[in-house]
């Protein structure tokens, strides 16, 4: 027991011994290792300080020639703005003694022109009155005041320039009007010949024919219910007379009456003539005749190359088959103003499809100026408005009578073509009375001028021959007052085409031989 308390005391002591040893010596490694690590520090931040102190330096010295560049520079730069302010020192030194010159001249100028002055002023007071001498010595030996003979010399310039004048425009229209007539006709006389459309004129009545006199009892009816029931659904009158083998429809309104004529027929075809029978046969014929009226519509379409039009448009297109104008049917009045201003505008170079369509639809509100408010021109407008037609055919339409001023040459062009197919020989019937009426003052215009002898209106209203008294009136003034009558005939009165003002002055010299 006690060997082995002695052996483990001695173990314990050893160990102890050996940790003691061994701390000494790490503790003797770290320091030996501490003191190589700040020697090496050391030496580092040695090098550091001195590679910076080398870089100062360097630094320095390059600030140093940047300074010293910078300098050369700067003392360069001034020098030449020194060179410079000095060479403009001079220049304006120069300039001044240069402006100080002219001063002298000038004042010296001024000086001689104020002499001068004085001097014209001078001659100017005795030209005066050398002038108010000659005045009055005039005055006393021409008897004539200055106010007097003033107005005898404006008097003498007036009567001169306004012969000058006549001369003139009668030379700028004789040239004017050569060369308008020779290209209007070209392009008018191209344009009739290409264009030959069929009219037909229509009145307000149609007769319809009959197989035989009995058809005509048949028609009437029991007590007249036959012919009482077609008159209330057509809303047209039965002329049932004398007429052998027909009857007579009247009514104002054409599609009216064409309803009844195509149920009228269907009905004398069919033999069996009774009030349901004619109910059944007028709303059948109401259909196909609306249906010939679309149909009208697009054939006219068709024929003058328009496309693109509303349904609406073409209806009323073919409505227009049915209506008249002093005798000209309306749809083929329209479609040969399509054709000619289509012509007209070739010859011209402007839009041909433009042309067309504007003349065209041209008289489109005729087709419902019975059912609304307005003359055609704005109804016609409104509509071409409503399918959005442009704004050239809406143009177009409202100045083709002249209710606007006509704008584009389309507008003139649907203008001309509807004067050149409404006036055409054979075109339209025009009222006895309104004929007269026109031609009477046609005459009362003309005869209303000064210096007018007689007036008579010939070839149909389309000119008139006015004879002037040849001791009031001269061959100049006879011009002058051709162009008023003119002007004065479009403004008072409405007439188909145009109308030519021949002013005639004679001179007779008449003697006797006895």
């Amino acid at each position: 027991m006690i060997l082995i308390a002695v052996a483990l005391g001695a173990a314990i002591f050893s160990g102890i011994f050996a940790f003691r040893f061994g701390i000494a010596y790490r503790k003797k490694i770290a320091e030996a290792e501490i003191g190589s690590a700040e020697e090496e520090a050391k030496r580092i931040i040695s090098d550091a300080c001195k590679t910076a102190e080398n870089k100062k330096r360097e630094a320095l010295l390059e600030a140093k020639e940047e300074i010293h560049k910078n300098r050369i520079e700067f003392d360069r730069e001034i020098k030449e703005r020194r060179n410079e302010l000095q060479r403009q020192e001079r220049r304006i030194q120069q300039k001044e003694e240069t402006l100080d010159r002219k001063v002298e001249s000038l004042e010296a100028k001024e000086d001689m022109l104020n002499r001068k002055s004085k001097e014209i002023q001078a001659l100017q007071e005795e030209t005066l009155e050398i002038q108010r001498k000659q005045l009055e010595e005039l005055e006393r030996i021409s008897g004539l005041t200055v106010e007097e003979a003033k107005n005898y010399l404006l008097k003498n310039i007036e009567n001169e320039v306004k012969h000058e004048a006549a001369i003139m425009i009668k030379d700028i229209e004789a040239k004017t009007k050569e060369e308008a007539e020779k290209k209007a006709k070209d392009i008018i006389s191209a344009a009739i010949q290409k264009c030959a459309a069929d009219h037909v004129a229509e009145a307000t009545v149609s007769v319809v024919p009959l197989p035989n006199d009995e058809m005509k009892g048949r028609i009437i009816g029991r007590e007249g219910r036959n012919i009482r029931t077609l008159e209330t659904l057509t809303g047209i009158d039965l002329i049932i007379d004398d007429t052998p083998e027909a009857v007579i429809l009247s009514g104002f309104d054409p599609i009216r009456r064409e309803v009844a004529r195509v149920a009228l027929e269907k009905l004398i075809i069919d033999g069996r003539i009774h009030p349901a029978r004619i109910e059944e046969t007028v709303e059948r014929s109401r259909k196909e005749v609306e249906n010939t009226i679309r149909q009208e519509g697009e054939h006219a379409t068709f024929e003058t190359g328009v496309h693109g039009l509303h349904p609406e448009l073409i209806k009323l297109l073919g409505k227009l088959k049915f209506r008249t104008s002093y005798g000209q049917n309306v749809l083929r009045h329209s479609i040969e103003v399509a054709h000619l201003a289509g012509i007209m505008a070739g010859e011209l170079g402007a839009d041909v499809n433009i042309a067309k369509r504007a003349g065209l639809l041209h008289d489109i509100g005729k087709a419902v100026d019975h059912e609304v408010e307005g003359s055609h021109v704005t109804i016609g407008a409104d509509i071409a408005k409503k399918y959005r037609e442009s704004q050239e055919v809406i143009h177009a339409i409202m100045a083709h009578h002249g209710d606007v001023q006509p704008e584009t040459i389309i507008a003139c062009l649907v203008q001309a073509a509807d004067t050149i197919s409404a006036a055409r020989p054979g075109a339209r019937r025009e009222n006895l009375e309104t004929y007269i009426k026109r031609l009477e003052k046609l005459e009362e215009i003309a005869n209303s001028f000064n210096g007018v002898d007689k007036s008579f209106a010939i070839q149909a209203g389309r000119e008139i021959r006015i004879m002037v008294k040849p001791e009031d009136v001269s061959d100049e003034n006879a011009v002058l007052i051709a162009r008023d009558i003119v002007k004065k005939i479009e403004s008072e009165l409405e007439y188909p085409g145009q109308i030519k003002v021949n002013v005639i002055r004679e001179t007779r010299a008449i003697e006797y031989a006895r």
